[in-house]
């Protein structure tokens, strides 16, 4: 919009699309904490249950893509309303679910309505807010952004913990209701725009290539990756889908994507750094919820509180990047939050079980304010060079490589787990015999955990476990420092923030 123009109930608008936006992401990670709860009442192993998180964040990565179009269709305010009553209906659903399948399949239907929450929300903020203080409505979009996921194990654990899981779905009714009444009262319809078409080939191969790596990656750990001929065609698939959907971008005559969105080297480093960011920012989440409950003990709601400092440096961090965002360059601010964000993530591959609460809260609340420092800044870089006319198309592809990059986190960052626990647990057995001078003392421990008895065998074999998983955890959290080298020099790429000049 123009400087000066005045926005009818601009704080209200931007009130009911930030309580969208943070239901919508709080879906995200909110259902961790309560994970083995879900798990018993639904007699799912641990893999099957991993499909509640992941089934949501695909769903919506694939849905993503159409928002832009949707949008210009039928008109903004029609198509927020109705995905918000969408997803406020699915949620209701997932609440009552009575097993695993019917679980997985609203939370698809809940994944898919609210794909179109958050590029909405920022479209609409990025439209009600002059230049001036465009620095200042991402600094709002992006708390929104990360305070969802920052805060759902922590409500999420108070839920369980007071009520059950199903209020973790259930919480949604409040916060749908209230952001339905202020986005009808008070936001500005567009124009609908009824002749455009929509490219179902298109559409088609992306939801292709993403729903079928997304399985290869989910199914991978459990069939053994390529010896599994599931895996292969999905590879396969996923790969073709791909090749076509960008011959399709580059030569069709009305393409799904614009090619002009990747030629802006901005947006294009943009939509990277918010992958690799986003794969961290859900993935610690997903990993830092069962490391408290099945290896440091913790209840669900001291897991759940535990979690919640991140959210203390990511509302402070938001408020600091904001002020510096129109007097230093954004480029800085940026750098700074990845070599943060990596520092933090290197501590806490260090951790053990017994880490003090206090040192943890230290960690954790550095960490959200690395996140903060990140996400600000890049939404208004994203943007700074891109033609406003491609503004809709770019939210739209910047939220779905928000969403597939955290799906493809949690499944990275689940697998490896898997994998590493494994071979961990085979190193340090190997070294378990009866020869080992340990168990050859003579003293009440050697003969506690003689390993030629079945209960000495059984507490080796439970020691072992815990050792391996704790390796394990830290190998994970060490392989995503290595997500802030792209961003870092994709840096060197983009150009500077500038506000316009007078008359321009």
């Amino acid at each position: 919009m123009e400087e000066g123009t005045r926005v009818p109930n601009r704080g209200l608008v931007t009130a009911a699309a930030m309580i969208a936006m943070l239901m919508q992401t709080l879906d995200s990670t909110i259902a961790n904490v309560a994970l083995p709860y879900m798990q018993g009442s639904m007699s799912a192993s641990s893999d099957e249950i991993d499909w509640v998180l992941t089934s949501y964040v695909i769903a919506a990565a694939i849905m993503t893509a159409p928002v832009g179009w949707m949008a210009r269709r039928f008109g903004r305010k029609r198509l927020f309303i109705g995905c918000l009553i969408g997803f406020t209906i699915a949620s209701m659903l997932c609440g009552a679910a009575q097993s695993l399948e019917q679980l997985v399949g609203f939370r698809l239907l809940q994944g898919m309505c609210g794909a179109a929450i958050a590029p909405l929300s920022q479209a609409t903020m990025l439209d009600i807010y002059p230049f001036s203080r465009r620095a200042q409505a991402m600094a709002i979009f992006s708390m929104g952004v990360t305070m969802g996921p920052i805060m759902g194990p922590t409500l999420g654990g108070w839920l369980t913990d007071a009520y059950s899981w199903r209020y973790v779905f259930y919480v949604n009714l409040p916060l749908g209701v209230l952001s339905v009444a202020g986005l009808a009262l008070f936001m500005q319809e567009t124009p609908a725009q009824t002749q455009l078409r929509f490219s179902w080939y298109g559409f088609a191969m992306l939801a292709i290539a993403c729903g079928s790596f997304q399985l290869m990656l989910d199914r991978g750990q459990e069939l053994d990756w390529f010896t599994s001929r599931e895996i292969l065609v999905e590879a396969v698939v996923a790969g073709l889908a791909l090749y076509l959907f960008v011959v399709h971008m580059l030569t069709a005559d009305r393409p799904f994507f614009s090619p002009g969105l990747f030629r802006d080297a901005n947006f294009s480093s943009g939509m990277v750094m918010v992958f690799c960011v986003s794969s961290v920012l859900l993935s610690t989440s997903a990993l830092l919820a069962p490391y408290l409950q099945n290896l440091a003990g913790y209840p669900v709601l001291t897991a759940g509180w535990a979690m919640a400092p991140r959210g203390l440096g990511t509302i402070l961090s938001m408020y600091v990047a904001s002020r510096l965002g129109m007097r230093v360059d954004q480029r800085k601010i940026m750098a700074v939050g990845l070599l943060v964000l990596a520092a933090a993530l290197y501590d806490m591959s260090t951790w053990t079980p017994d880490v003090p609460q206090s040192h943890m809260a230290v960690t954790l609340i550095v960490q959200g304010f690395s996140i903060g420092l990140v996400f600000n800044p890049m939404s208004v870089m994203a943007y700074t060079t891109l033609a406003p006319h491609l503004r809709g198309e770019g939210t739209a592809m910047q939220s779905l490589a928000r969403n597939f990059g955290s799906a493809v986190g949690i499944s990275v960052t689940s697998f490896t787990l898997t994998r590493n626990v494994q071979a961990t647990h085979a190193d340090i057995a190997a070294g378990i015999t009866p020869f080992n001078r340990v168990l050859q003392m003579g003293n009440e421990v050697s003969h506690l955990l003689d390993p030629l008895t079945k209960h000495g065998a059984a507490l080796l074999n439970g020691m072992i476990d815990q050792q391996a998983a704790i390796i394990a955890y830290n190998n994970d959290f060490r392989l995503m420092m290595l997500s802030v080298v792209p961003p870092l020099l994709l840096l060197l790429v983009m150009r500077r923030h500038r506000q316009p000049e007078a008359g321009e």
